[in-house]
């Protein structure tokens, strides 16, 4: 029998582009205000967890929401270039509304969830999902029956859910991807499986201090 791994799957803090509703794909986009305070108060509350390695994308807006969850910890992130978000090539940088106006049939197609669709100079779906769950699998082996977390992006952790639940990948997506918010999974004999999702209390529940972030 298979080590059971715990994993402690979250998306990256707020970046501006995220406000902005702008394509970021894997441009190098700095946290905002708001998300590096989400940082903190990710490491304010799963800190003092048996965590025994953290990953985080390569990506400024990832490594810099792991660093503070390091710090609280005394674990070194360790850079994994495969937790990058999806290559969205000429789609990176562009408001999604100007997007749609600019390319009409790659925009449909991309949010119609084509399976062998990539934008120009980007990944196609199918392909960014192989590299998802290659990526999870070989942390996983490395880490069996430990407590890892990943600091990742929006699209790998749709992969990792649909990966967990066995919803279809061109399926309509019905759950959240939020900011810093908490997604639990455990992998084991039976593969990938889901035990929490979406758990953002620690950005809702405001200590006296954080009042005037």
């Amino acid at each position: 029998m298979r080590d059971a791994t715990r994993i402690l799957a979250i998306r990256h803090g707020e970046t501006a582009w995220n406000a902005e509703m702008r394509m970021q794909g894997q441009l190098n986009t700095p946290l905002n205000d708001a998300g590096r305070w989400q940082a903190s108060r990710l490491a304010a509350v799963i800190g003092d967890e048996p965590i025994d390695a953290i990953y985080a994308s390569d990506l400024d807006r990832a490594l810099h929401t792991a660093l503070p969850l390091a710090n609280a910890t005394g674990k070194p992130v360790l850079t994994e270039r495969g937790l990058r978000e999806r290559a969205f090539g000429v789609f990176e940088g562009h408001a999604y509304t100007e997007i749609d106006r600019r390319w009409p049939e790659p925009a449909m197609r991309w949010r119609m969830r084509d399976l062998h669709f990539g934008p120009e100079g980007g990944e196609s779906l199918h392909g960014f999902n192989q590299r998802c769950i290659q990526t999870a699998e070989r942390l996983v082996a490395d880490h069996a029956g430990h407590t890892i977390v990943w600091v990742t992006h929006g699209g790998v952790l749709d992969c990792l859910y649909r990966m967990a639940t066995r919803v279809a990948l061109d399926a309509p997506r019905t759950w959240s991807l939020g900011n810093a918010a908490i997604n639990r999974l455990l992998y084991a004999d039976q593969g990938l499986m889901l035990i929490g999702w979406g758990d953002s209390q620690h950005l809702t529940a405001l200590d006296a201090d954080d009042s005037n972030r």
